[in-house]
């Protein structure tokens, strides 16, 4: 179980480091702004259906909501990240290769730019897309798992870090 949250905090902390153009200092996670944890959420859950929009292959999504992380060094009760972890599975197979072809052509379109793209280190040499949103202050890192039985994207979008509004506290779930 560290292992994931190992794994997922470093995913967290590389995405939406890259380019978001927000207020930082070298390395930290950009600025989102105010809200509150919901309506973050939701943003993010947006962000989530218009990539799903941009798959333009027939398939379908996993269940499961986006969740609350901590903003590292910074207090967790005023500031927070939201994350989705999704997986979109095509109906035929064949189309994952389409599915992630869609999504490289159609983020720079819709106000990504694009930070790394190519095979990971695995085994697997699975193909990676991670890409931020400086409008949406979110980023996201897709990878193409052919070899999966079966095969699927593996999502995983993230946002800035939040503050929430005064007198409020981070809802966490």
């Amino acid at each position: 179980m560290s292992a994931v949250a190992l794994l997922l905090s470093t995913a967290l902390t590389t995405l939406t480091g890259c380019s978001m153009s927000s207020s930082t200092e070298s390395g930290d996670v950009p600025s989102a702004g105010t809200s509150t944890s919901r309506d973050a959420a939701e943003r993010i859950q947006q962000v989530s259906s218009q990539l799903y929009d941009l798959i333009k292959v027939k398939g379908k999504a996993s269940d499961g909501g986006p969740g609350v992380q901590e903003c590292a060094g910074k207090d967790r009760d005023t500031y927070f990240r939201i994350f989705h972890k999704w997986s979109f599975y095509p109906t035929l197979p064949a189309d994952l290769d389409a599915a992630m072809e869609h999504l490289k052509e159609g983020l720079p379109q819709h106000g990504w730019k694009i930070v790394q793209y190519g095979p990971d280190t695995s085994q697997n040499k699975n193909l990676i897309l991670i890409a931020d949103n400086d409008e949406q202050k979110a980023g996201v890192h897709i990878t193409q798992m052919k070899k999966r039985n079966p095969p699927k994207l593996s999502l995983m979008v993230v946002s800035g870090c939040y503050q929430v509004p005064d007198g409020q506290e981070v809802e966490h779930f």
